[in-house]
């Protein structure tokens, strides 16, 4: 199977290599980028092809592609790879604005190719371990659940998350879309009202986008949930930022913690403390399903549709902070 990866502005197409070639015949066939200089430098760093643009890799006849462009880029490349009749893995949000998801979900059904949206913690050990208990009935109904996934603000990393027009936000926009994935996963039940405010206290001095919100979701099967998507981590944060969720259930509260199998190290030099994780690579386990889902020929285990649903909380969250008001779901 051969897989290309367009764009490398997003960070994770760093680890997707690794990914790839750690799985059983799955060809990494190369990488394109409409920024020359920086296809250029990670062709060489990871030793593989850099092709002179994104319609000569598709040219190749990759069995499918991972798209790791700025958000606000993802659907033109998707559209390009649906035409060339290859399956796609978006990274998230999967769009920002619900009109340019819908025409990335209309191409691809058209074009009859798959199209996956890039939620790791789908694929996190500890967050497996509870979907299953709750599958089974172990935790009983949930009646609520409180969240966060608190970060470093991101622009030393690529400076295009601080880009309002590239990213299409700032924490909110980077943070809340993987804890409403997860929620609408866990509960199986669609998110009807939001309700969200939001702040620019932290970094105020640097960037123009939100660095911290505070969201409350009602579902329809009436439990509540409380989000916390700030970029509230210091830069000498031991990690890049977590992920944690309690549920409160009829049988007690059960607390996860993806990101807490790590080994702490303290160093003399700079940085002084960090954490060695040893847990398991749900980036890897992602990227495998993608290709199981091509080899298989069936849906994905997370889907456009799946991107969409996240975006739209998204979205309705920052017409919320704005008005003042809960937003209702669906969009219109």
């Amino acid at each position: 199977m051969k897989i290309g990866i367009l764009s490398f502005a997003h960070l994770h197409a760093e680890a997707y290599i690794g990914n790839l070639r750690a799985i059983p015949g799955v060809e990494l066939i190369g990488l394109a980028d409409e920024d020359h200089a920086r296809g250029q430098h990670f062709a060489e760093l990871f030793e593989t092809r850099l092709y002179p643009g994104y319609e000569a890799l598709l040219a190749d006849r990759p069995d499918g592609v991972i798209v790791c462009s700025e958000n606000a880029n993802h659907r033109p490349l998707v559209e390009l790879a649906a035409q060339a009749g290859v399956h796609v893995l978006s990274e998230k949000p999967l769009a920002t604005s619900l009109a340019e998801a819908q025409a990335m979900l209309d191409a691809c059904r058209n074009a009859q190719v798959k199209l996956m949206t890039a939620f790791p913690m789908r694929f996190s050990a500890p967050l497996l371990e509870v979907k299953a208990r709750l599958d089974s009935g172990n935790l009983g109904q949930i009646y609520a659940c409180n969240t966060t996934n608190q970060g470093q603000m991101p622009k030393q990393h690529r400076a295009w998350f601080v880009d309002k027009q590239l990213a299409g936000g700032g924490a909110v926009m980077d943070h809340v879309v993987h804890l409403a994935d997860v929620l609408r996963w866990y509960l199986q039940s669609e998110v009807v009202e939001v309700y969200a405010q939001t702040n620019h206290i932290l970094h105020a001095e640097t960037v123009d986008v939100e660095t911290g919100g505070l969201l409350l979701l009602t579902f329809a099967d009436g439990a509540f949930a409380s989000l916390d998507c700030s970029w509230s981590k210091p830069l000498n944060w031991p990690t890049w930022g977590g992920l944690t969720m309690e549920l409160v259930g009829e049988r007690g509260l059960t607390v996860i913690d993806a990101f807490s199998q790590n080994l702490e190290l303290y160093n003399h030099k700079r940085p002084g403390h960090a954490w060695l994780y040893w847990g398991s690579d749900a980036n890897q386990a992602m990227i495998e399903e993608f290709v199981a889902a091509i080899r298989e020929d069936r849906p994905p285990q997370v889907t456009g549709e799946d991107g969409y649903r996240a975006l739209e909380v998204a979205l309705a969250a920052y017409a919320s902070a704005e008005s003042g008001q809960p937003v209702q779901l669906p969009l219109p």
